[in-house]
């Protein structure tokens, strides 16, 4: 319990260094004191990691799904931009330098010139003869108006530092002058609101088209895998694969019907769906998840838990999966043309007395036969090939879904995304159809896969 609230108090810590990073960079760095922009983007800051940690939250402790609803949208899509917010500026800390001396080597070869322009000519009144009428003498010898330099002007006009903190005089914070062609803002104020602006500008195209690659449902991926002891007669035998579809908040009804339109369009011989299908309860989730329903394949549609079904009721999904007409293989298996298909459910049932059992999946059958494994969590491949499994299909990582999370999924998971070999045993693990938290995927598009079965004997 000591451990939990210690990593709780780090995680909350780093976000709120986070979080007043990017306001010293995109607020306060390139506004002005007391202005309306400044007050804006601080009350910003503060409401939107607080509908970050409302949509985290919600769920499990049971606040209505309509507000779930409200405040996912706008809690979770901060948290990606954050992300890429974050990483655009730390980018951008290595490019303000650069700017700056750009900027002082242009003001360095523009000051001649200026500096000649900018004294006035002298000038010398001509002796006036008094007449009748003329005015005094003292009023005709003073000298004519005459007009100021242009260079003199301007550095006449330019304001002190406008929107730094800091400032140390009209040159703006660290005394560097203002920015030639610059009218206004200080050199520094103008190098922080053109590197805040990209930084801003990339983090919102990267969401964003990340965001689109989400709602535009998975792509179907083709995978050919070889099976030694497959029988001849099970040779280009396809499986549809889908995992992680995280039906919630966010993801509903549509985002089933279009899977389920790509999965019946490949017309598979099964499909199998690999765990993490919901977010949510059955009251909540239940008519999104009717479409699943009318999946099509010959020799019907399978399901293996998730960790997400524990959190989110296993027990009332798995009734409502076979409801919907998909069979639940929970630590057992079936006998298909040509091979054994199992399923054991995810580690996560562990906590609730309902974890794999590899034994009562695998244990007594025929090892002169194929068997391929249906196992949500990757990390169980090492149970597979003790248990003679020739091919696991798996989900759960997400191909990491937000770059650089495949480097972390990478260091919890054999496999992070695709086909590889241990030992005897060939892991395939799907990248999922849908997206958990943020609905966006950056480096790691969603996908539904079609694994086609070959016989070495064929």
């Amino acid at each position: 319990m000591l451990l939990v609230s210690l990593v709780l108090v780090l995680v909350v810590g780093l976000l709120g260094v986070v979080h007043w990073y990017v306001w010293r960079r995109l607020v306060r760095d390139v506004t002005v004191p007391g202005g309306p922009a400044r007050r804006l983007g601080t009350v910003a800051l503060i409401v939107l990691p607080l509908l970050s940690l409302g949509a985290l939250t919600a769920g499990r402790a049971g606040v209505p799904f309509p507000l779930q609803q409200v405040l996912a949208w706008p809690g979770f899509l901060w948290l990606a931009l954050l992300l890429y917010v974050v990483l655009a500026l730390v980018v951008g800390e290595a490019v303000r330098p650069l700017l700056l001396r750009a900027l002082e080597r242009r003001a360095a070869a523009i000051a001649p010139d200026t500096a000649g322009a900018a004294a006035p000519a002298p000038v010398t009144a001509a002796p006036v003869r008094a007449t009748a009428g003329a005015p005094a003498p003292s009023e005709a010898n003073e000298a004519p108006e005459v007009p100021e330099a242009s260079g003199a002007s301007e550095a006449a006009e330019a304001p002190a530092s406008a929107g730094t903190d800091g400032a140390d005089g009209p040159d703006g914070p660290d005394g560097v002058p203002a920015a030639p062609g610059v009218a206004g803002p200080s050199r520094r104020l103008f190098v922080s609101r053109v590197v805040g602006g990209a930084a801003a500008a990339a983090a919102l195209g990267t969401v964003g088209h990340g965001t689109y690659g989400v709602l535009r449902g998975p792509r179907v991926k083709r995978v050919t895998v070889p099976l030694a002891k497959l029988a001849r007669g099970a040779h280009g035998y396809r499986i549809a694969v889908v995992s992680d579809i995280h039906l919630g908040p966010i993801l509903g009804r549509a985002h089933t019907r279009r899977i389920v339109d790509a999965i019946n369009a490949t017309q598979p011989d099964i499909v199998a769906v690999v765990g993490d299908m919901v977010d949510g309860s059955v009251e909540d989730l239940g008519r999104a998840a009717e479409p699943l329903a009318e999946l099509r394949a010959r020799d019907g549609s399978f399901f293996v838990t998730g960790n997400h079904e524990y959190f989110s009721g296993a027990e009332e999904w798995v009734d409502h999966v076979r409801e919907l007409g998909m069979r639940p293989l929970r630590n057992e298996r079936v006998e298909i043309a040509g091979f054994d298909l199992a399923g054991v459910n995810d580690i996560a049932g562990e906590n609730y007395g309902d974890g794999p059992d590899f034994a009562a999946a695998l244990g007594d059958r025929d090892r002169a036969r194929a068997a391929v494994l249906l196992a949500h969590q990757p990390v169980v491949i090492h149970d597979a090939v003790e248990h003679g499994v020739d091919l696991q299909l798996s989900g759960h990582t997400h191909g990491g879904q937000l770059w650089p999370g495949n480097f972390l999924a990478e260091l919890a998971n054999p496999t992070v995304a695709g086909l590889e070999r241990y030992g005897d045993t060939q892991l395939y693990v799907s990248r999922g159809a849908g997206a958990w938290g943020p609905p966006v995927r950056v480096g790691a598009p969603s996908d539904i896969t079609v694994v086609e079965l070959a016989s070495k004997q064929a």
